[in-house]
């Protein structure tokens, strides 16, 4: 990965977004998706990370999976023994890209926390799907965006979390929703997101998401429900 000159503050809210080159498909099946979110929760560690020591975990949150007892969200229930470089307060995956809202912890955790992420998850992907190719897998550097509002950071929020609609309507942001109560269904339902712990459901201990950072933004987190709701009406086609 390309070496990054760009300086990320400390405690200072970022989205980030990085996808792979030439937009090729990032997530072929849903044993890359459980690998990727796997990798969000297991990569934010300034120590060493041994990720072969955890297959065991991946097999069980699978399982969990399969059998509809777990979210994406909210399957890391083993003891948290990290040295977390970014609280993560949202993420959205998406076939050939991944949207995350992070506040770096310390100097550079940003940076070496999406190059852990994107080596490793790289590493994997290449080796499962039998992929010789040389050179770079995913796009460049990673796009990052600093959040400097309380406006900002509400528009992000619900943007984050509304991407999957583009699965089941493409160009809704264009033509606007043809059906609002299936696009909220379908958000609901999307096991690759954090949206559906911010509405509630599933509320097993999570070690993924922080979600204690957001009272400082939103008089009651609840709010983030009508935030989605507006701006999916809004969108709503005439």
């Amino acid at each position: 990965m390309p070496q990054r000159k760009e300086e990320f503050i400390n405690n200072e809210i970022y989205h980030i977004t990085t996808r792979r080159i030439g937009d090729e498909i990032l997530f072929e099946n849903i044993d890359d998706y459980y690998r990727g979110i796997f990798s969000i929760y297991e990569f934010n560690n300034a120590n060493p990370v041994a990720i072969q020591k955890r297959r065991r975990k991946i097999q069980e949150i699978k399982r969990k999976f399969r059998n509809g007892r777990g979210r994406a969200s909210t399957a890391f229930v083993i003891p948290d023994e990290r040295n977390k470089l970014v609280e993560i307060l949202t993420f959205s995956f998406m076939p050939n890209h991944i949207h995350l809202l992070l506040r770096q912890l310390e100097d550079g955790g940003i940076t070496k926390f999406m190059s852990k992420v994107q080596t490793g998850y790289a590493a994997y992907f290449k080796q499962k799907h039998e992929i010789k190719r040389k050179g770079y897998f995913f796009q460049g550097r990673f796009n990052s965006v600093r959040i400097e509002t309380t406006e900002q950071l509400r528009t992000v929020f619900v943007y984050i979390h509304a991407n999957p609609i583009s699965l089941i309507e493409p160009k809704w942001k264009e033509l606007g929703l043809k059906n609002i109560r299936k696009a909220k269904k379908y958000l609901i339902q999307y096991q690759y997101s954090s949206y559906p712990e911010y509405n509630g459901i599933n509320r097993e201990e999570n070690k993924i998401l922080n979600r204690n950072v957001f009272p400082e933004y939103f008089t009651d987190i609840k709010d983030h429900e009508d935030e989605i709701n507006d701006w999916l009406n809004y969108n709503e086609q005439k």
